[in-house]
């Protein structure tokens, strides 16, 4: 393993040079798999549901596709270890393409749902994966932009997910929108072994934390459930179950001899701990407008499916755009303020949703909803790289891992908690435009207390400058 020269300059084209082009492809065609994946699934899962029949379990399809995501990305740097990163993503590649053809050539809803679990694991342990080659695959000048190419596929698949999805649904079958995966995840597969060297895993064997693992998916199963409960005391204690759960799996792994996570995972001195609170909180605070927010436009508002969502896509907008905008920036103490700058964003924007619509003022609301993409856009490539940098030796791996798996845990804790603030103040019954706009502001306050936790954790960050190693691809 070599260390290139980070003294130069970095640019766009770089990453499409001969030497960073391939794992640029292969990286973000696994960001792919996920966020094309999440679209084509909601679009056209209720036509299935017309089909094959099993209306009564549709949650479960998008239940257990993220706990099984969260168990692999929370397994991925173990098998990563074991097997090496080329053996584990190619494996989990063809677990979700597996699982893509149980569900796609389903006759039941149970099948699906098999089909949809064997999705999230694969899935989950290639995106944890995949954020763990980065810093493998590039040096560390380019890192930023490398995140900055991943918002633009998420960007992309935000509006080319429902559109493609849409089509295929309406003019050719549910079954064929499923499908659309099957070539992505074939061409990931043959850019594996294009660009992942086939390198061996420890050779002893490891043992497999299957307790904490699936302590882990009971963790976040208690969350799922709780985001549906209907009574308040009930969502309280999911919620509270959830909470001592995941707590107890991170305390006993700090004392195991096979961790998961990091070993100062989320302590309050020091950089790695810090950084993943800030990961955390922040999905946890905005995920309140990816459940409420386009509901809202058209109960409130009248806006049709298409207007509110449209609107709601600002957000991704405005993340990838700000992405690209700030990647070019290499001086530590600008990229410093950027990751203190995020997290200040996002409660501006939430503050700015509970103005917009004490006003009634759609273009308010807008402008929150960009502050709040505006803030991940700036922040977040910067804060992920500030984890890896600052992991541990012989820790990087499960930094890098942990990094998108957390994310995911916490948009699935923020939807729980959204759903307990607005049982609490009444959004189910809102019959009256006041009303409703009552409880929307209650539920967008919520968030912006949550968000100013990650705003503290921002301008707490221990940041220091590390030099991250990287692998020197061969040249053409």
């Amino acid at each position: 393993m070599t260390t290139p020269s980070d003294s130069r300059d970095a640019s766009w084209s770089e990453l499409l040079t001969a030497d960073y082009s391939a794992a640029t492809m292969t990286l973000c065609l696994g960001v792919a798999l996920f966020a094309f994946n999440g679209f084509l699934v909601s679009t056209s899962l209720p036509t299935a549901v017309g089909e094959i029949g099993g209306l009564e379990l549709i949650s479960w399809a998008f239940t257990l596709y993220l706990v099984l995501s969260i168990i692999g990305g929370a397994s991925a740097a173990l098998l990563k270890v074991r097997f090496g990163a080329h053996t584990a993503l190619v494996a989990s590649a063809l677990v979700f393409l597996a699982g893509t053809l149980i569900a796609a050539f389903a006759s039941s809803m149970t099948e699906v749902l098999i089909g949809r679990a064997l999705q999230g694991l694969g899935e989950g342990v290639i995106a944890a994966i995949c954020y763990a080659l980065i810093p493998e695959l590039f040096p560390s000048r380019l890192v930023a932009k490398v995140f900055g190419a991943e918002a633009v596929v998420w960007a992309i698949a935000a509006f080319g997910g429902p559109l493609v999805s849409g089509i295929l649904t309406e003019h050719v079958s549910w079954r064929a929108a499923f499908l659309v995966n099957v070539p992505l995840g074939l061409i990931f597969i043959a850019l594996v072994f294009r660009i992942v060297p086939k390198i061996s895993g420890e050779t002893e064997r490891l043992t497999v934390p299957f307790m904490r693992l699936a302590a882990i998916g009971a963790g976040i199963m208690f969350v799922a459930l709780a985001s549906i409960m209907q009574a308040v005391s009930l969502e309280i204690l999911f919620v509270a179950g959830a909470a001592i759960v995941l707590a107890s799996v991170v305390a006993i792994d700090r004392r195991s001899a096979t961790p998961l996570f990091p070993s100062d995972a989320f302590a309050l001195n020091s950089t790695v701990g810090i950084g993943l609170w800030i990961v955390l909180l922040m999905p946890v605070a905005q995920s309140s407008t990816s459940v409420y927010l386009v509901l809202t436009l058209q109960n409130l508002w009248g806006y049709g499916p298409t207007k509110a969502g449209a609107f709601s896509a600002t957000f991704a907008i405005a993340w990838s755009l700000c992405a690209i905008l700030v990647a070019n920036i290499q001086d530590s103490r600008q990229r410093s303020w950027m990751i203190r700058l995020g997290p200040t964003l996002l409660v501006s924007g939430l503050a700015t949703l509970v103005l917009g619509f004490s006003m009634d003022m759609a273009l308010v609301v807008m402008v929150g909803q960009i502050l709040i993409g505006t803030g991940f856009g700036v922040s977040w490539g910067f804060l992920s790289q500030t984890v890896m940098e600052a992991a541990r030796s012989g820790e990087r791996d499960r930094a890098s891992a942990l990094l998108p798996t957390l994310q995911s845990a916490g948009y699935a804790i923020g939807a729980a908690l959204a759903g307990l603030a607005a049982n609490v103040v009444g959004y189910p019954l809102a019959m009256s435009p006041d009303a409703l706009r009552g409880a929307t502001m209650a539920i967008f306050a919520v968030s912006t207390i949550i968000g100013i936790g990650a705003m503290i954790a921002g301008y707490a960050l221990p940041l220091r400058k590390r030099t991250m190693l990287a692998i020197e691809l061969p040249k053409n």
